[in-house]
């Protein structure tokens, strides 16, 4: 059987650690799609299995935070990382303290 490319998005998706996050083009990257970061924007919009597939962990490679469909939105997810422990600078998340070694 074949695992998709939304699949293996999701199932590496999982595996980010509550305080860690992970970028789009990161997460791409590690299913070998490295050029399909707004492809994984896609499937984090649409995760239909929230939140054991914590979409909320992914953030811009600068650590912007973008799109988020739950309650508030950007305001959720924000609250929800920091619940977690991601550590912030302004509004972006301090990429180089919170970022998710990908090692799957």
């Amino acid at each position: 059987m074949t695992t998709s490319f939304k699949e293996k998005i999701y199932k590496i998706t999982r595996r980010i650690p509550k305080g860690k996050v992970a970028t789009y083009g990161q997460l791409a990257l590690l299913a070998g799609k490295p050029k399909a970061a707004r492809a994984v924007g896609s499937f984090m919009r649409t995760n239909p299995d929230a939140p054991r597939t914590p979409c909320h962990r992914v953030v811009s490679k600068n650590g912007a935070l973008t799109g988020y469909s739950m309650k508030k939105g950007i305001v959720t997810k924000k609250h929800m990382l920091l619940a977690e422990g991601v550590p912030f600078i302004g509004e972006k998340v301090d990429i180089k303290k919170a970022l998710w070694t990908g090692v799957i």
